[in-house]
């Protein structure tokens, strides 16, 4: 009996509930994103969803 390589799809981009986009921010606060970083062992990427999500949850619109 002959295998079968089987190769699945990838997701298109943008298919993984992710969304791409540009953002202008000071150099002082990637900087010390940047720091946060290195002493979180985490990515940029991940921090920034990381505080935005808790900033969304924590906000108050008056």
């Amino acid at each position: 009996m002959e295998k079968k390589l089987i190769i699945n799809k990838k997701s298109l981009k943008g298919e993984d509930g992710y969304k791409t986009f540009s953002i202008r921010i000071k150099e002082e606060t990637v900087d010390n994103l940047d720091k946060l970083a290195e002493n979180t062992n985490r990515s940029r990427n991940e921090l920034i969803n990381i505080l935005l999500d808790y900033a969304i949850k924590n906000a108050e619109v008056k």
